[in-house]
């Protein structure tokens, strides 16, 4: 289970980003040891085997407690998750119930809803993993989820305050440097993208590190709040959601549904606060080794 670990020297990182969104802000200073990291996501593949040996359900696979969500449909409490949808055609980017939905049924295994299976997948990222599912197979694999701060410091690469993976740069035209949404966003990709990608198909960042932009976001063990990392659960719930006592989780790195015209966040800073009992298509994880 060691296969594939980086070294991640240790240093004193720039981390976070005063010119782009306030969740990222202020940049500063951290320090961090140095660790080991998966060189790429998790894959179907090896999820599969840690599920073969354990017997592991995951969140995704288990029915909802009712108690936890106060008023939901009865559909909404059956085993599922939440799977990204095109949408027909040009749409308000401001209602994202547009393209996301709850989808019984859907999880690592089907990661499109019922009849999807990841046959053709095995090299994909995992998907439809919560927190605690990510926290399962890091345990049995005798690692660990990294830090907000590892994950930032491991994704720059060894590059000093720059704005993606691989410099300060936009990808031109004809380049190919990481998986997020190429087209018009949400409705038509360009070809070969709008979903996700088998890890290692993008050029590798300076610590040589596949996916560290785009593809899918990924766990992180620190708790979210909008003006900077939660000192535990309680700091993290939704304030924009109080009947929901659920914490949240910073998850970093953006996806293939990650697009400049909307949320360019497939960048080493940018951050976004995740519930820890939600699984979508868009996010996975990886381990490291302190």
């Amino acid at each position: 289970m060691t296969d594939h670990l980086v070294r991640i020297p240790a240093q004193t990182a720039i981390l976070g980003s005063d010119a782009h969104y306030p969740e990222e802000a202020p940049a500063r200073p951290v320090r961090v040891d140095e660790f080991l990291m998966h060189s790429h996501a998790v894959t179907n593949a090896q999820f599969a085997e840690f599920v073969t040996a354990t017997g592991y359900v995951t969140v995704a696979e288990r029915p909802l407690d009712p108690a936890k969500y106060p008023g939901a449909p009865a559909v909404n409490l059956q085993p599922g998750s939440m799977v990204f949808r095109r949408t027909d055609g040009p749409v308000d980017l401001r209602r994202l119930s547009q393209w996301w939905a709850w989808t019984p049924g859907a999880s690592w295994r089907h990661p499109v809803g019922p009849g999807s299976s990841i046959d053709k997948r095995a090299d994909h990222p995992v998907v439809h993993v919560a927190y605690e599912d990510a926290e399962a197979y890091a345990a049995w694999a005798g690692l660990a989820l990294p830090t907000e701060a590892e994950w930032e410091t491991a994704a720059r690469g060894g590059l000093d305050q720059v704005t993606y993976t691989w410099g300060d740069d936009p990808e031109s035209e004809g380049e190919r440097l990481a998986n997020y949404w190429h087209g018009d966003f949400p409705w038509r990709p360009d070809r070969g993208y709008g979903r996700t990608a088998a890890v290692g198909s993008f050029p590798p960042n300076g610590y040589g590190l596949y996916d560290m932009a785009g593809n899918v976001w990924e766990w992180t063990t620190d708790f979210y709040t909008a003006s900077g990392t939660a000192c535990c659960a309680e700091e993290s719930y939704d304030p924009a959601q109080p009947q929901l006592r659920m914490p949240r989780r910073v998850v970093k790195g953006g996806s293939f549904l990650c697009a400049d015209s909307y949320c360019l966040r497939y960048r080493p800073a940018a951050r976004r606060g995740q519930p820890v009992d939600t699984g979508m298509s868009h996010i996975g994880f990886r381990c490291v080794r302190r």
